[in-house]
């Protein structure tokens, strides 16, 4: 993208230890041939784990989207007994130099770089290596989803106003430290997603893969995962048909099945192991002991073990009644250092621990929820209440089920997504495709107050980093910033 990640992907192959020992003493530790390195599908194997490990970092998904899709919005805040990490968002004060935008930003565009050199490693097809640059197409389209939705406006409000760059072939190919793209539309972004997941989705066999390149366990992509985030693109874009259908194909098809009693659902938030038995989670980030973000993690951001600089706003524990399993995934405690009362997330638990809290990406209950609304918004709210009431009446026995109609019916889906997924990073992107104002209730013990973000506030959407803006004659700003 700029000058100071065109040879990333150089770097990159010597950055993570989780590459595979092989392929990192294959050539010298000063410097990589990009184009000869990736010659099998051993090889390409070792790149995908070097392509998962960069999708997990602090900057990415293994924590900054997942904070700042909770933060910005209206369901946690920054304590004022903190580490100094993200005030700055807290308070709305954030600007084009801000560093977790940036973080974002660059950390996404290298993991895009690290795809699209997987993409095109000339390495003789069959189904395994298809199944390895599958991974490749759906991490990338997960990659361009994420940088729309911070960087570009929701395609449901503006699809011709400005995304971001489509970058989809190496850089040592098209000719590296020359390239200045532009931005490109909302709509085209979206078009390339959808082509990426359509691609990765025919890619991947159903059987699998041999578990001699990696295992099939929910820390790696599967044909259904990839079916599961084109589900959540074609939300956000406001498909309804398409997300309709494509989340009921997982729903019939991936084998996937939710918790039955409340005992194993608490259990299942405990459990800091990937797994195979394809129960809740579709997808999820490894954090084992020998590769994890330490104190960078999710995990630490909200555990009072941790920093535990973030807490719940009060209104959030309140949507839960006494009888919902998910009450008891919050703690109606003190923070950290003082004796005030305080409600703090307690869906990651294992800071303590080497092996630490696995970073859920895609969880069925979230396809069940898409369901939903895509059939209520596609005028079937008979089956929109059924998968509605699937999930809010397993998570709490005692609720007699909604009966709504209408716009309430699909208030009452966007509050239990706000319920189900608190938390994992989902509810600013939700009140931004949905083009709602973000109300941020005030709460005790808050480092700033920023309680409005009205429908015409620039700072719904994040400002291109400046350093790019330096080195990128072609890049546009947004407005505001």
């Amino acid at each position: 993208m700029n000058s100071k990640i065109c040879n990333v992907i150089w770097a990159g192959i010597l950055l993570f230890s989780s590459c595979g020992e092989s392929f990192l003493e294959r050539d010298p530790s000063n410097g990589v041939d990009i184009t000869t390195s990736i010659q099998s599908a051993t090889d390409l194997a070792d790149a995908v784990n070097g392509l998962y490990a960069a999708t997990k970092s602090s900057s990415f998904l293994g924590r900054d989207v997942q904070v700042l899709n909770d933060l910005l919005a209206d369901n946690c805040f920054i304590s004022t007994n903190n580490y100094g990490r993200f005030l700055a968002e807290n308070a709305y004060t954030f600007s084009q130099s801000s560093g977790s935008s940036s973080g974002i930003w660059s950390q996404a565009w290298y993991v895009i770089l690290q795809a699209n050199r997987i993409i095109y490693a000339d390495v003789p097809a069959d189904d395994n290596v298809n199944h390895l640059k599958g991974e490749a197409y759906a991490i990338r389209g997960l990659s361009y989803l994420i940088l729309v939705n911070f960087f570009g406006e929701p395609y449901t409000v503006k699809p011709s106003a400005p995304g971001v760059p489509i970058v989809t072939i190496p850089t040592f190919v098209t000719g590296g430290v020359g390239q200045e793209p532009e931005r490109k539309t909302v709509a085209e972004v979206y078009g390339q997603i959808i082509s990426d997941f359509d691609e990765a989705f025919r890619l991947i066999p159903e059987k699998g893969i041999d578990t001699k390149y990696h295992n099939t366990s929910s820390n790696y992509l599967s044909k259904y995962a990839v079916k599961a985030l084109q589900a959540r693109a074609y939300l956000y874009k406001g498909d309804y048909p398409n997300a309709r259908d494509a989340a009921l194909e997982v729903a019939e098809k991936g084998g996937y099945t939710l918790t039955k009693t409340e005992s194993d659902y608490l259990a299942y938030w405990v459990s800091n192991t990937p797994s195979a038995n394809k129960v809740e989670t579709i997808w999820e980030l490894n954090m084992s002991v020998t590769s994890n973000n330490g104190g960078n993690g999710l995990d630490h951001m909200y555990n009072q073990a941790g920093y535990g600089d973030l807490l719940s706003n009060k209104e959030v524990y309140e949507l839960f009644s006494n009888t919902d399993s998910r009450q008891k995934l919050m703690i109606d405690g003190t923070r950290r250092g003082g004796s005030q009362k305080a409600y703090i997330n307690n869906k990651y638990t294992n800071t303590a621990s080497g092996d630490r809290d696995e970073v859920k990406i895609i969880r069925l209950s979230e396809v069940i929820l898409t369901l939903a609304e895509s059939c209520a918004r596609t005028g079937d709210e008979i089956s929109a209440l059924r998968y509605l009431n699937q999930i809010a009446q397993l998570r709490d026995t005692s609720f007699p089920g909604f009966a709504s109609g209408g716009q309430q019916l699909i208030d009452d889906i966007v509050n239990e997504r706000r319920k189900e997924l608190a938390f994992e990073g989902f509810r600013l992107f939700d009140l931004l495709r949905l083009n709602r104002k973000i109300v941020r209730p005030v709460q005790p013990f808050s480092t700033t107050t920023y309680p409005l973000v009205p429908l015409t506030d620039h700072k719904r959407i994040q400002a291109i980093p400046q350093e790019e803006l330096d080195v990128n004659a072609n890049m546009e700003q947004n407005p505001g910033y």
